[in-house]
């Protein structure tokens, strides 16, 4: 009995060694290269890339073909977007611009009555702008390709002529888009022969597009059968593209915005996107705080963010635009003056007033930015890297999939400020920089990011969907990477919070604790539970490992290895 006794006493002693983690957010480790995408299939097919010996941007290109397969709600060769490219061997950080772009023909009265915007523009053939991501793709295949194209198509096709696994999250999406059930072909491809969860997903005609990419390169899609048969739909339904509109379309290069933050480079997608100036400008006031004095997840933490977030898209919508029709002040925006300026307006007890600041800051109305758009990011073996984050704009875009091409299309048109004339330019459909015209790319939120340690060696990738929400994702992901020390796991799937401006709603997920409600509402802050916000592909390396994670707020994202 005494032994039993003493047996039990001993207990705790020995479970005092117990080994456990801080967290349940593991990431994937490995100095091999890695992928990180929404989509597992597609996570895959840019490993299997990685290992025949292709680089971060041959990966990214079979990355980008695949998601139009595999995400077809956000993924695509039918809309737009931008990808950050890092050359190890160069240390340079270079831009392609591959936004969709207005048709030629585009104009304010097509899209207004009697001094009022239509009310059908928002999906439809008339919202589709003209596509830019496989030019995007190509521009980075002719620039840092290392593989055949043939080989970064070919497990795409494969994939679509096994047929596409109906997976949780995309059963879930189909049956949630009516715009899709309004589009013949669309109804023909995704809904006519049944969707079942585990079931398959056909496209022929994807397949016979994606070929003539392969033999006829940028010419295949722009160009010859797949532009003849976008210009015959377009005239049969009232869209504006022509073939000459397709023809015309070019991606662009450019350097990356930048700042430099605590040490680190931080660098971020320029104009059309505005997202980029946001995450920036935030860091920089940020900045002007002592990150000691205030906690991750905690009230006040939370109640500053919030305030900046307001502070971050400050001339965002007077000033971003297509720079190729616009003057941008970048530097002016991202001044170390313009963020003291603004820290200053910062009180740290209470929530800030639309009147008091509204010299200072301006809106952006989120009705225009679809949150379905997508991120992945890559790293090979020789250090080279990849961010892309690309959209159709709502989920499933337009809802039209053009006859004869199996290629879903975008709703990017939406994106201009189709008011304006109409409001001021508080509001973002009033923009003057983002006004529509002919041959001009709307502005955007999408905002890739690749940070850089004070020695210049890659520390972060990442970016993330969320509309006009990404940039305050991107944000919180950073700062608790760079200011907190976080994991990748932990600063991903810390509770998320979001703030427009103007507005008085303070956006927050499920996981953030009552407590820190209740005091936000002290501070003044009118609080809206919201659905996730945003689902981060984020890569960390640290000490020459590859951190990897996969956000888990949204299904069937994965970090792959390079084998």
């Amino acid at each position: 009995m005494k032994r039993l006794i003493l047996l039990f006493f001993s207990l705790p002693i020995i479970s005092s060694s117990y080994l456990d983690y801080s967290h349940p957010y593991h990431p994937t480790s490995s100095d091999k290269g890695m992928v990180v995408s929404q989509n597992y299939l597609s996570s895959d097919i840019g490993a299997k890339i990685l290992s025949k010996g292709g680089n971060a941007v041959d990966a990214a290109i079979a990355v980008g073909f695949s998601l139009t397969a595999t995400l077809p709600r956000a993924g695509n060769i039918g809309g737009g977007g931008f990808m950050l490219i890092y050359n190890a061997s160069e240390k340079t950080v270079i831009s392609i611009d591959f936004r969709s772009m207005a048709p030629a023909s585009a104009s304010y009265d097509f899209y207004h009555k009697d001094g009022k915007r239509l009310p059908d523009i928002s999906t439809g053939y008339k919202s589709i702008a003209v596509p830019g991501t496989v030019a995007g793709l190509l521009k980075a295949h002719d620039l840092y390709g290392s593989l055949p194209l043939a080989e970064l198509i070919q497990p795409t096709l494969d994939l679509l002529e096994a047929g596409v696994p109906i997976t949780e999250d995309l059963f879930f999406a189909l049956g949630s888009e009516e715009q899709l059930q309004e589009d013949d072909e669309s109804v023909s491809i995704y809904f006519n022969n049944g969707v079942v969860r585990g079931g398959l997903l056909r496209n022929p005609d994807l397949v016979l597009t994606l070929k003539r990419i392969i033999k006829n390169g940028a010419a295949g899609f722009y160009e010859g059968e797949t532009a003849d048969l976008f210009e015959k739909a377009m005239i049969a339904n009232g869209g504006l593209i022509r073939k000459s509109d397709m023809a015309q379309y070019k991606a662009q290069l450019s350097e990356p915005i930048s700042v430099s933050y605590k040490g680190h480079t931080v660098y971020s997608q320029g104009p059309p996107s505005g997202g980029g100036i946001a995450i920036l400008s935030s860091l920089k006031i940020f900045e002007q705080f002592n990150a000691e004095d205030f906690a991750p997840n905690k009230a006040s933490f939370y109640h500053l963010l919030a305030e900046i977030m307001k502070f971050g898209h400050q001339n965002r919508t007077k000033f971003i635009g297509d720079p190729s029709f616009n003057e941008i002040p970048i530097e002016f925006l991202l001044s170390e003056k313009v963020a003291l300026q603004k820290s200053e307006k910062i009180n740290l007890k209470r929530a800030s007033k639309d009147q008091r600041i509204s010299k200072w800051a301006t809106d952006i109305e989120d009705q225009f930015l679809s949150k379905d758009t997508t991120h992945y990011s890559i790293v090979d073996n020789e250090g080279n890297a990849v961010a892309t984050t690309y959209t159709l704009g709502y989920s499933f875009g337009s809802g039209v999939t053009i006859p004869g091409t199996g290629v879903l299309t975008n709703n990017q048109m939406y994106n201009f400020s189709m008011d304006y004339g109409l409001k001021d330019t508080i509001h973002l459909s009033g923009s003057p920089a983002n006004k529509l015209e002919p041959f001009k790319r709307p502005m955007s939120s999408m905002a890739p990011v690749m940070i850089f340690d004070e020695k210049m060696r890659l520390k972060l990738i990442t970016g993330s969907p969320g509309g006009g929400q990404i940039p305050d994702i991107n944000l919180q992901v950073i700062i608790n990477v760079l200011d907190y020390d976080l994991d990748i796991g932990l600063a991903t799937m810390l509770p998320r919070i979001h703030h427009y401006f103007p507005g008085d709603v303070l956006d927050y997920e499920a996981t953030v604790s009552s407590d820190t409600l209740r005091i936000l509402k002290l501070y003044g802050h009118k609080v809206k539970l919201s659905d996730t916000i945003g689902s981060s592909q984020s890569i960390l390396i640290k000490d020459e490992v590859k951190y990897g994670f996969a956000d888990l707020r949204r299904p069937d994202a994965k970090v792959s290895i390079q084998q």
